[in-house]
């Protein structure tokens, strides 16, 4: 299982200071009241510290509490992953495949928007319309931002279009965009089964085609391009792994 990114943080920031500080692990351990044990697994990041052991820490090494978490935000988000793109790409699948190789819970935003309706995705867009759904979908998002720090999310492919939604997402995630082309999306949806694409829209492709074009620099503001185009899920999954550095 991977280290908490924050953690390891704040366990290379302890040893920088503690060399600065010219002390020992031991030492250290000592001026602060604390066990060696604790020191060693604080380093390694192993080890979450309560705001009373940070000033202890902090003390004992001379500097102020703000010095010794002066972490960076990225690492507050690496533990989540969230994947973004059309309809079709295949967020579903790969996503359950990254969680089972980071050991973390996979969730699919717009079943959460469909738990707070008690409504299925098409009856809220069909009674309440796009505005009331990315106000549902903000709720679900906060939900499952406080459910823990370590998921694999599938986002809607509409979040770009809700500036809120999707700027909270990115701040709290590390986001990929799986790319592929209209034509691809179009026959994934349509091998899974789903014939909405094209019930009653003789122009169901160049509609695509459009929303693809519309929305393509906004999902290129993910951290993560990933082209997904001829490639297997198992595939996309390993990619995305090595891109994340997992």
């Amino acid at each position: 299982m991977s280290s908490n990114p924050l953690l390891v943080r704040f366990g290379d920031l302890l040893r920088e200071h503690r060399l600065a500080a010219g002390l020992s692990i031991t030492e250290l351990a000592r001026e602060a009241g604390l066990s060696r044990r604790y020191v060693t697994e604080a380093e390694a990041g192993r080890a979450n510290p309560s705001l009373q052991v940070l000033a202890q820490l902090a003390l004992a090494l001379g500097v102020g509490l703000v010095e010794l978490t002066d972490l960076p935000v990225r690492a507050y988000r690496g533990e989540r992953v969230a994947l973004v793109g059309l309809r079709g790409a295949g967020k579903t699948t790969v996503g359950r495949l990254l969680a089972t190789e980071l050991e973390a819970p996979f969730v699919e935003l717009d079943r959460e928007v469909e738990e707070l309706a008690g409504l299925s995705l098409a009856e809220v867009f069909d009674l309440h319309g796009e505005a009331r759904y990315h106000e549902l979908e903000a709720e679900a998002l906060e939900r499952v931002l406080a459910s823990g720090d370590r998921q694999v999310i599938a986002a809607g492919g509409s979040i770009v279009s809700a500036p809120r939604n999707y700027e909270r997402l990115r701040r709290t995630c590390r986001t990929i965009w799986l790319e592929a082309r209209a034509e691809e999306h179009f026959q994934r949806v349509l091998l899974s089964g789903d014939a909405r694409p094209m019930s009653g829209r003789p122009r169901a492709m160049e509609e695509l085609q459009h929303l693809l074009t519309e929305r393509e620099p906004l999902y290129r503001r993910c951290e993560f391009q990933l082209d997904t185009s001829g490639r297997t899920p198992e595939e996309v999954a390993a990619r995305a792994l090595r891109l994340l550095g997992a």
